[in-house]
């Protein structure tokens, strides 16, 4: 592992096959070696299809193999915590799914378990890789909206299909999980400090899942932050910073992907700026960043802990939607 790290894909989820194959393939400092799956057959297709050296019938079959450095998990959320443990406990690094684990309780578990045995443990909020946040994350620190008083954010797309993961309460199922987790991060990424109270209202799914959410933070220093996210709403993923001077929107918050995408800068109706930010694969620029920190012993930019915080927010927003809006503090 002199250069490269070498990479296990524990399940042949469709997220693994359209975005982190290419990304680790891709990749300056990472090289993919092997896929898992249950069954045998799938992952041999998988790995035949993918040109992945080395498939694996079962998960616990790519744990054990020594040649194995870093292990991606695409699995179930309600997953997410227990096969992480598992391959921390046999020696792998790990970047897990977002959101990390369903508890925030379970998330500090995780990540006392990885810093025990000197791990790498990240959670798949790709985005943030994107030079669209970092530009984001300038312009508003050089003061372009004034001083920043509110954010809003919506991540909404349709399913289609009854029998989809997403509707399972028993898989960690739900819009806010598995969207809104994304604008809850944003605000608290962009905001850098931490929500203090949550509010929330849901539409419920027949299965009991939140099918679609709308949600408000409030931040110690006053800033104001509100979402909606969805299962069954038209696709959207938005962002907005509302200051004493300006905003900014963008269009294309969460998926920003490989075309150039827009920032845009309004400071009335006839002062309006268009920054553009050349694509990239921000899946790409995710694991080479964890690959690095594997490589050099270094801490990753967003640890397990904070994805702790971020679960703290979801938590306190789900008692809110259940006590139909009360205020829920974040604890």
């Amino acid at each position: 592992m002199a250069d490269r790290v070498r990479w296990g894909i524990l399940s042949t989820a469709n997220i693994g096959r359209a975005a982190l194959v290419p990304a680790i393939v891709g990749s300056a400092n990472a090289e993919l070696l092997g896929v898992a799956s249950r069954e045998a057959e799938r992952a041999f297709g998988y790995a035949t299809r993918y040109n992945i050296p080395n498939s694996y019938g079962s998960y616990d079959a790519l744990l054990d193999d020594p040649d194995i450095d870093a292990i991606y998990i695409p699995l179930p959320n309600s997953m997410h915590a227990e096969w992480t443990l598992r391959a921390l406990r046999a020696g792998k690094h790990v970047l897990c799914e977002k959101p990390l684990a369903t508890t925030a309780a379970d998330a500090i578990a995780m990540a006392d378990a990885a810093d025990a045995r000197n791990l790498k443990l990240m959670e798949a909020f790709m985005y943030r890789f994107h030079p669209q946040i970092s530009a984001v994350v300038t312009l508003l620190d050089n003061g372009a909206v004034g001083e920043l008083m509110h954010m809003h954010a919506a991540f909404t797309f349709r399913l289609t299909r009854p029998d989809n993961i997403r509707f399972q309460p028993e898989l960690g199922g739900g819009s806010l999980m598995d969207v809104g987790s994304y604008c809850v991060n944003i605000f608290r990424t962009l905001a850098d400090e931490e929500p203090v109270e949550a509010q929330a209202f849901a539409r419920w799914h027949p299965n009991g899942v939140d099918e679609q959410m709308v949600g408000t933070l409030l931040f110690a220093s006053g800033l104001t932050a509100q979402f909606d996210c969805a299962l069954s709403l038209a696709r959207r993923e938005t962002f907005l910073a509302a200051g004493t001077e300006g905003t900014l929107e963008l269009t294309r918050a969460f998926l920003p992907g490989t075309a150039s995408t827009t920032i845009m800068l309004r400071r009335g109706y006839n002062d309006v700026e268009q920054r553009t930010i050349a694509g990239v694969d921000e899946y790409r620029l995710m694991v080479e960043h964890f690959s690095d920190c594997i490589l050099t012993n270094t801490r990753p930019l967003f640890d397990a802990r904070e994805a702790a915080n971020n679960l703290r927010v979801l938590e306190a927003l789900y008692r809110s939607a259940a006590a139909n809006g009360r205020p829920e503090q974040i604890i």
